[in-house]
């Protein structure tokens, strides 16, 4: 046998195999997930302490969604160059083609898988989610880019990484030469051409739906738990630009259904009527809720003694509060931002997989707390020293009903500005705007309702220039600043103690979300990034002692509509701690792509449908799963989660968000 004539007649047959338009777009795109899995690397080490421990058993089922969620991020941003690197024409072997197709792949996958990725591992640090759509909503604010700027800067090195992963793309892209088939018949040429056109594309929406099932939905953020063991780890597979692509689609309002409406309103209802006779009420007096920044319960020595056997901690004055006070012990934020806060404790409205206010749905007519007191005669204020707008905060007070909202502006058109008062990057710091505040209260009518939010304990954690040697270390960057806020509070009472109107005033302390700064371990899980301070001051009265029942942002609303004596019915989604103890006492939030409901015995994650995971009370780590047990607490508390999540997104879609006379 001619063994050259064998070689020849094999070799092309083989070449067109190895060296073909197919291969060389594989080729090409592979270098993407190299790149990827570089970027999950650095993420997952810069958050190791947020995303948990990997073991090797968990190791195949990550590789696996990555993998998934990776290819659905490399077609959705390279979906053009993917369509021309197959084009059925001949001139796509030309040079000049070529070299557009290269630039076309180089500065895509440079800013949206490079740079946002990188990004990414910065930001997820401090807000414990990916970047999404919404993300977009904040980009107008002036702080935005000083911020960005001021991360990067204490996070150079990732500067160095991104430029390693631009150098490495391009000189791996570049050693991949253009390799077509070669076929002289036009007729060969375009039919095989066609074949393969047609292949690579429904390879393409097959791997950016996550999966070739015809039944299958497109994949959501939710589908990472699929591969996971732990809700933290779930964003450790969620690579941008998936995040931020999969958010930007227009889709129809969730509107699960689990229960048919007779049972939804056995089980949870939205709508209260006061009893006639409550429980429990203090009358017509003046409220003053202080919505306070990343104030995590880690940073009490009244909640976490054991996390200060030898100081005070960092809350020494409103440790003090709180013993004259109405405390929960058990209280869990209903999100992880300012922004969803805001409408849970003011509107007693969650946010979920979206903030409520950045929903169309949000501009249904509401009656939240501050109009319901306007109806009572209250004046409504709400202060804030930031610029106007900045984070939604002014256009929700108003949609809330407040009548005056003080702002940065008003701090400066009224006092003398220096590097004392005005932070770089937010606005006032919070003791004189405390004192600006006090300054407004005295010119208010009787009775007002007051909201403010602090700022000096939101990153990046500056303190005024007179107070940064005065503040004791902290174990996180934040602690200092929460110091620093919690003496801004006890100058702030020093004064107005002796205000006639002192006495006739509920102040409620309630944080809008954990600090992205944890210490303690038990901070750290997901349970642990709800639990927030939360108590009622009200000077004068019998409302003291301890309240280790579950409560949530949500109840807010209610219970201070009970303790003034409030008798008509209202819309809330949270319960009157005091007189509504037939409702379940539970607190719920969306996070790491689950639902999580925390009761007082158990707590359960759900995913849609499916429960990931359940822990006992005792387990404050959250080691033991137990959701295989379906314990009667397990199957209690998801059966008013369902029902809550339920009757949630009914009424957002119907933008109902008022209840009637009860008939």
């Amino acid at each position: 046998m001619n063994h050259n004539n064998l070689k020849k007649s094999s070799y092309p047959i083989l070449e067109h195999i190895l060296r073909n338009d197919v291969t060389t777009l594989t080729l090409r795109l592979l270098i993407l997930y190299g790149i990827l899995f570089i970027t999950q690397v650095i993420f997952y080490f810069y958050n190791q302490e947020i995303l948990g421990p990997i073991t090797l058993s968990q190791f195949g089922s990550l590789l696996k969604g990555s993998l998934v969620f990776d290819t659905i991020s490399i077609v959705y941003i390279n979906g053009l160059f993917i369509v021309l690197s197959v084009l059925p024409f001949r001139f796509r072997a030309h040079q000049m083609y070529q070299k557009i197709l290269f630039w076309i792949y180089i500065i895509s996958n440079t800013v949206a898988i490079v740079i946002l990725n990188l990004i990414d591992v910065v930001y997820f640090h401090y807000t414990q989610k990916r970047i999404t759509s919404e993300e977009f909503h904040f980009t107008h604010n002036d702080n935005t880019l000083p911020i960005f700027m001021d991360q990067m800067w204490e996070n150079f090195w990732l500067i160095f990484v991104g430029i390693f992963c631009i150098v490495l793309m391009v000189y791996v892209y570049k050693k991949i030469p253009f390799s077509t088939l070669r076929l002289k018949s036009n007729i060969r040429y375009y039919f095989i051409h066609s074949l393969m056109f047609c292949f690579v594309v429904l390879a393409a929406l097959g791997g950016a739906r996550g999966g070739f099932n015809p039944k299958l939905r497109p994949y959501n953020l939710c589908n990472a738990a699929r591969y996971t063991q732990t809700p933290q780890q779930a964003y450790l597979i969620l690579s941008n630009p998936f995040c931020l692509m999969r958010t930007f689609e227009l889709s129809a309002l969730e509107n699960p259904h689990y229960y048919n409406e007779e049972e939804v309103a056995l089980i949870y209802s939205p709508y209260h009527y006061p009893k006639p006779k409550p429980l429990y009420e203090l009358g017509k007096r003046n409220i003053i809720i202080f919505v306070m920044e990343s104030f995590s319960k880690e940073h009490s020595k009244f909640y976490c003694p054991e996390l200060y056997p030898d100081s005070e901690g960092y809350t020494p004055f409103l440790d003090s509060l709180m013993k004259e006070s109405y405390t929960f012990t058990n209280a869990f934020a209903n999100g992880l931002k300012s922004i969803e806060a805001l409408p849970s404790i003011l509107t007693s409205i969650p946010s979920y997989k979206k903030p409520f206010v950045m929903m169309p749905q949000s501009l249904g007519l509401m009656e939240g707390l501050p109009k319901l007191l306007s109806k009572e005669a209250y004046q409504t204020a709400f202060f804030c020293g930031t610029e106007k707008n900045s984070m939604f905060f002014e256009a929700y007070a108003s949609m809330t009903g407040i009548e005056t909202f003080f702002s940065k502006e008003d701090y400066e058109a009224d006092y003398l500005v220096n590097v004392n008062t005005i932070e770089p990057f937010w606005g006032v710091y919070d003791m004189p705007f405390y004192q600006f505040m006090a300054d407004k209260i005295q010119q208010m009518p009787q009775p007002f309702f007051i909201s403010v939010f602090n700022l000096t304990s939101h990153h990046p954690y500056t303190l005024p220039p007179d107070y940064a040697d005065k503040m004791p270390k902290g174990h996180t960057l934040v602690q200092p600043c929460v110091a620093y806020t919690d003496l801004s509070l006890r100058k702030l009472f020093e004064r107005i103690q002796h205000e006639p109107w002192f006495t006739n005033t509920i102040f409620v302390f309630v944080a809008d979300h954990v600090s992205p700064e944890k210490y303690a371990k038990q901070t750290k899980t997901l349970k642990g990034s709800a639990a927030i301070f939360y108590f009622i001051y009200a000077p004068g009265s019998a409302l003291k002692g301890l309240d280790s029942t579950t409560t949530q942002q949500l109840d807010v609303m209610p219970t201070l509509l009970g303790l003034i004596g409030y008798n008509k019915p209202y819309f809330a989604f949270g319960r009157d701690v005091f007189n509504e103890k037939e409702r379940f006492p539970m607190a719920t939030n969306y996070m790491n792509e689950v639902y999580q409901c925390i009761g007082d015995s158990i707590t359960v994650y759900l995913n849609e449908n499916e429960v990931i995971s359940a822990f006992s009370v005792d387990d404050i780590y959250q080691k033991r799963n137990i959701a295989k047990e379906n314990s009667p607490a397990q199957q209690n508390a998801l059966t008013h989660l369902k029902a809550l999540i339920q009757s949630y997104y009914f009424h957002v879609d119907q933008k109902k968000y008022i209840v009637s006379e009860k008939k």
